[in-house]
């Protein structure tokens, strides 16, 4: 740690740099492409305008971003690496870093559960369900029946579905068709299934090694439990699931009634400590809600069909790399971000 941390609640350094991605104001874009691997973020950003020239930051934590702008619109490339809690980090202190509404687009890759989505595949999953152990489980039993994972205390556990933004998953679909590329004619591109997210690559995936994981039965338990589940990976799920529960910005919010009085979280009268009136519900809500709407979809690359065993060959990987990188880029700038932060006082503005 080379700076000093100012506040323990949400770390940022003393001149406003995030814990754990190193961003501070003004070197993020409202539109976003988020990825795992640094690789694929930079063999992306060579799509972006050379001029400016991108701006790059690598964290110490490992994060990557490359901000610049694609046909003149400001957008970020991030490698967040895999799982639940990098994408947590991402999503929090990106919305932290900036002003304004949010909209991601998820680039990863994924393994297949069904035929219709065969190695080579582009899914743009509807909707997502989280997989995650249940550590409480005794995972030293002998056997794991398969009534095991309906009990009170299965080994794994399976969310409720959460949506992702139904609009903006529909225009990068029309995107990615229309920027098909000569050897991908016969690639399906669907968005019509849903994918699950695990908490680890092995265990609640469904694989076997040599650790006693009772996950026999998962993925068929999967596919009974969860209507239309095709794909499995370690991140969409949770990206949608914050952009759902962020507070809506006060413009989208349903109208409430000015009749009754707001509620107040201390009795009427009462002063806070920063010597003003105290917030009612209402007014709380509409301050969380500041800073914007949060967008989110994902398009996956089927590099793994877990029925077949098959297996994506790198020639095909940069195709559907370079493919679904390009769609990304061309669907956000395209995509109306209702408010955007100002381009004063930002890293493409001074670039």
């Amino acid at each position: 740690m080379k700076n000093r941390i100012t506040d323990a609640n949400f770390p940022r350094t003393g001149d406003g740099r995030v814990y754990h991605l190193g961003l501070r104001q003004g070197e993020v874009a409202n539109r976003i492409v988020t990825v795992g691997d640094p690789s694929r973020a930079r063999r992306i950003s060579k799509f972006l305008d050379a001029s400016p020239e991108p701006f790059v930051l690598q964290s110490e934590r490992g994060f990557l971003t490359i901000t610049g702008k694609y046909s003149g619109t400001p957008i970020s490339i991030i490698a967040i690496g895999m799982g639940i809690g990098n994408m947590d980090f991402f999503v929090r202190e990106c919305r932290e870093s900036l002003d304004g509404d949010m909209a991601i687009i998820r680039l990863g890759s994924c393994g297949s559960l069904v035929p219709e989505l065969p190695v080579g595949s582009l899914s743009l999953p509807k909707a997502c369900v989280g997989i995650t152990r249940n550590y409480d489980y005794d995972f030293t039993a002998a056997t794991t029946e398969s009534s095991t994972y309906r009990s009170s205390n299965p080994p794994y556990s399976i969310s409720r579905l959460v949506e992702g933004h139904q609009p903006l998953q529909l225009h990068l679909k029309e995107v990615t068709e229309a920027t098909r590329p000569e050897g991908a004619s016969d690639a399906a591109v669907r968005a019509d299934f849903v994918n699950a997210s695990a908490d680890s690559f092995y265990s609640s995936q469904g694989r076997q090694t040599s650790f006693p994981d009772h996950n026999e039965g998962l993925v068929s338990e999967l596919l009974e439990r969860v209507p239309g589940v095709a794909t499995l990976e370690m991140e969409t799920h949770h990206l949608f699931h914050l952009a759902a529960v962020y507070p809506k910005p006060p413009s989208e919010l349903p109208l409430k009634s000015t009749a009754s009085r707001p509620v107040l979280t201390r009795p009427e009268g009462e002063i806070s400590a920063t010597g003003s009136a105290p917030k009612s519900e209402t007014e709380q809500e509409h301050s969380r809600a500041s800073r914007g709407a949060i967008y989110a979809t994902a398009i996956q690359m089927i590099f793994a069909q877990r029925q077949s065993q098959d297996f994506i060959t790198p020639e095909e990987v940069v195709l559907r790399e370079n493919w679904a990188g390009k769609a990304c880029l061309e669907a956000l700038v395209k995509f109306n971000v209702q408010s955007t932060q100002p381009d004063e006082g930002s890293v493409w503005a001074k670039l």
